[in-house]
């Protein structure tokens, strides 16, 4: 029996570690490829009404999960707990290789503004930087991304200031075409921008009394997430418009200037790096402790499961997560990664809604409209990110079979 994690963080570490998730994911990285997917201005925005909706029925089934079950590992957790050790598994396959895509895509983010000629090695140099920091204790962790939350908060609260006083008239495009398959897809890329909330779940066994803390922290991330996204997306749409909004690379960066207010640059350039850190700093959280779990359960490599006798973190399993994120972060491209893991987390929190569904009557209408939302929302995206994710999952279950034939295993 491997030692227990640290219980220390409180409702606002829980929080913070959330929301710098959500708003560095959503903000920087699927913003523009959501609006390509979208067409139009009301497209865009009611993809992200939808994935609201999809993400408030999977964080409340994670909250519920999380206070019955405080340990780290999330859904891998409840959905061995509720459904079986294979669901369990194929929950805790899909979190840790979609996660490590985004943890490449937020690293890469972060290059490309600190150092765009070389921002492979600016990534893999930001990932290195954050893994230590997460190997310190996990209060560390919490304290660098209250800092970084309220610096990305500033400038997001400048650009949307900005963009409402200068924008020019007329580019908002409210009354364009409204495909379902438009407004599908951009809401499953829209996706990959809520899942921080899953932080806070998979953190459970880091927070003190789970039952209060994880109830009431999940559902206010993504609230405050969900604010943020929709002024700084109106914001930007008045300033570019929608197709100009699809072809950006930096469509914050373009919306200042396009609303006269090219002296916000560097400023929206550091809050963007700033946030696509603070999303890699608890992404790497979060894959960790999913790693934790399942090395618990010899279905990952045994050792990944030592606890640091001081630091009270899995620093083994973190610094094999920070080894694979850096060698994907200098090969990956950000976009490809949005897409492949969003099929990854969606089909996470599709196992998290069963598992839910499981828990009683009370549970089961917001579970099954999020199992819905979730099936309906992973077939939408683009067809390269499903068979990937296909092809994973199908790895994933290769893997379980193997693993259920080893002797020695802890549980069953």
């Amino acid at each position: 029996m491997t030692a227990p994690l640290r219980r220390s963080l409180g409702v606002p570490d829980a929080v913070v570690i959330g929301l710098g998730a959500m708003v560095g994911a959503g903000i920087f990285a699927a913003l523009a490829p959501a609006a390509g997917a979208a067409g139009s201005s009301a497209a865009l925005l009611t993809a992200l009404g939808l994935a609201a909706v999809v993400a408030y029925c999977n964080a409340m089934a994670s909250a519920r999960l999380a206070a019955l079950y405080p340990e780290s590992g999330g859904t891998y957790v409840y959905g061995r707990e509720r459904l079986g050790p294979f669901w369990g598994h194929l929950a805790g396959w899909a979190f840790v290789v979609g996660k490590t895509a985004s943890c490449a895509a937020m690293a890469l983010t972060a290059g490309a503004y600190l150092w765009p000629d070389h921002a492979h090695a600016a990534a893999v140099a930001a990932v290195v930087a954050l893994t230590a920091v997460n190997y310190g204790g996990v209060q560390k962790s919490a304290l660098l991304a209250r800092v970084i939350v309220a610096g990305v908060l500033a400038v997001l609260a400048a650009v949307v200031t900005a963009s409402f006083a200068g924008a020019p008239d007329g580019r908002f495009g409210l009354g364009g075409e409204v495909s379902a398959g438009g407004v599908l897809q951009a809401s499953g890329l829209l996706f990959f921008a809520f899942a921080g909330y899953a932080r806070i779940a998979t953190l459970g066994e880091e927070v003190r009394d789970p039952a209060r803390t994880i109830p009431r922290a999940v559902p206010l991330a993504l609230g405050l997430a969900l604010g943020v996204y929709a002024l700084v997306a109106v914001a930007v749409l008045l300033a570019l418009g929608p197709l100009a909004l699809a072809r950006s690379t930096a469509p914050l960066a373009d919306a200042v200037r396009a609303a006269d207010a090219s002296w916000l640059v560097p400023a929206v350039t550091a809050g963007a790096a700033a946030a696509a850190l603070g999303a890699l700093l608890s992404l790497i959280l979060g894959v960790s402790r999913t790693t934790l779990a399942m090395a618990r359960d010899g279905y990952l490599p045994g050792g990944l499961a030592a606890v640091h006798p001081r630091s009270g973190v899995p620093h083994r399993a973190e610094l094999a997560v920070g080894a694979v994120v850096a060698v994907v972060a200098a090969t990956a491209d950000v976009r490809d990664a949005i897409g492949f893991s969003s099929f990854g987390v969606l089909v996470y929190y599709a196992v998290a809604n069963a598992s839910a569904w499981t828990l009683g009557r009370r549970d089961r209408p917001l579970a099954v409209v999020g199992l819905a939302g979730c099936a309906v929302l992973a077939g939408a995206l683009p067809l390269g990110s499903v068979l990937a994710g296909t092809g994973v999952l199908a790895a994933g279950v290769v893997a379980y079979a193997v693993s259920r034939g080893r002797p020695g295993r802890p549980r069953p």
